[in-house]
């Protein structure tokens, strides 16, 4: 099958850094090459993967330094470069939300796309209305609560590869790990609270946006000169094995409908009990008392805390194998894409060992 994958400019496949969307495009395309797919990715020029690369940009455009880029003109030539190109392909899955539709009506479809973020937003019903034709995947069921009469053609959870995060052999599991980003949806304040409530470190590995510098200084900047807790900033990949490895749990005290919430299934990968916030597709991910345990209220946390040494760290790693794998993520994408095209599509020609 020809499988062209449309990443998002911001940020490289896979980030450098902080990243999801792209995060996912990359493990996506990759597992597909493995599966025997002839994969195409559009992305910037700093990508490193396993597919034919066509680089629509030198680099991505969140660590670019030139003091002024736009980001609407890079995605405009690269769904130009798209268009040129779509007759080589037999899908062309899209990740960039709504940016495609008025240029591939004709083509929805050979299309898939994946709405990898919030739908509460006030514009998008008559959006995706007035182009119903594209179908869509939605990232957990959750997600599509705010949109239900779109045209969703099924869910496929997010995977990694096997060998991106592992368990510690010996971990310590002396803190509390926070591990994504600083903002007010995120409420890294309550996992402060919870940490100090609890009597353990906790220690927060967290970019911070732009847009979300205020909120840093004022509300969480003076929550950290107190005692027991450890700001680290941003990590990357190489770095979150050993962070998440060896902490007692990861915190996720979100405040928000969160469509997914990758963070989960990489602490799952490590091993570690997730301790997580009722809202978003929490109760997707997390099974409570399995992998985790599924909050309400900081008690009901400080409670969980005290608890997660019951829980087997080996079985943890287990249900991510089973559910999160990227080869499970790209298997379960195959499948969509054949049902929308039938016996159009040919098989692979090989399957590569895994």
């Amino acid at each position: 099958m020809r499988i062209a994958q449309i990443a998002p400019l911001y940020e490289a496949v896979p980030p450098a850094l902080y990243g999801g969307t792209e995060r996912i495009v990359a493990y996506l395309a990759d597992a597909l090459v493995d599966l025997g797919h002839d994969v195409t990715l559009f992305a910037s020029g700093d990508a490193r993967t396993r597919a034919e690369l066509v680089a629509v940009r030198d680099r991505a455009i969140r660590l670019d330094p030139a003091p002024l880029k736009s980001d609407m003109a890079a995605h405009l030539a690269m769904l130009h470069d798209v268009r040129n190109r779509a007759d080589n392909f037999d899908i062309l899955h899209f990740h960039l939300d709504l940016l495609h539709f008025p240029f591939f009506e004709h083509l929805a479809s050979r299309t898939v796309t994946t709405l990898h973020g919030r739908l509460d937003l006030k514009d998008l019903p008559d959006v995706y209305q007035r182009w119903s034709e594209y179908p869509l995947v939605s990232i957990s069921k959750l997600q599509r609560r705010p949109l239900p009469l779109a045209n969703w053609v099924g869910t496929v959870h997010h995977g990694l590869p096997l060998d991106l995060c592992r368990p510690v052999p010996e971990p310590k599991g002396e803190y509390l790990a926070f591990l994504g980003r600083i903002s007010p949806e995120k409420r890294p304040d309550r996992a402060i609270s919870i940490a100090r409530r609890a009597g353990l470190l906790l220690r927060i590995a967290a970019k911070v946006d732009a847009a979300d510098v205020t909120y840093f200084r004022e509300n969480i900047e003076p929550m950290l000169a107190g005692p027991g807790v450890e700001f680290i900033g941003e990590i990357g990949q190489q770095e979150k094995s050993g962070f998440l490895g060896n902490a007692r749990a990861l915190l996720f005290p979100i405040d928000w409908p969160e469509p997914f919430g990758l963070v989960m299934i990489e602490a799952m990968a490590c091993g570690t009990p997730v301790i997580a916030w009722q809202g978003g597709a929490v109760n997707e991910i997390i099974e409570h008392g399995v992998t985790g345990f599924v909050v309400q209220s900081e008690v009901e946390a400080v409670d969980a805390v005290a608890q997660v040494h019951a829980l087997h760290r080996a079985r943890i790693r287990h249900e991510f194998e089973r559910r999160f794998s990227s080869h499970a993520m790209a298997s379960n994408y195959v499948a969509l894409y054949r049902q929308l095209r039938g016996a159009e599509l040919p098989e692979p020609v090989a399957m590569k060992a895994a």
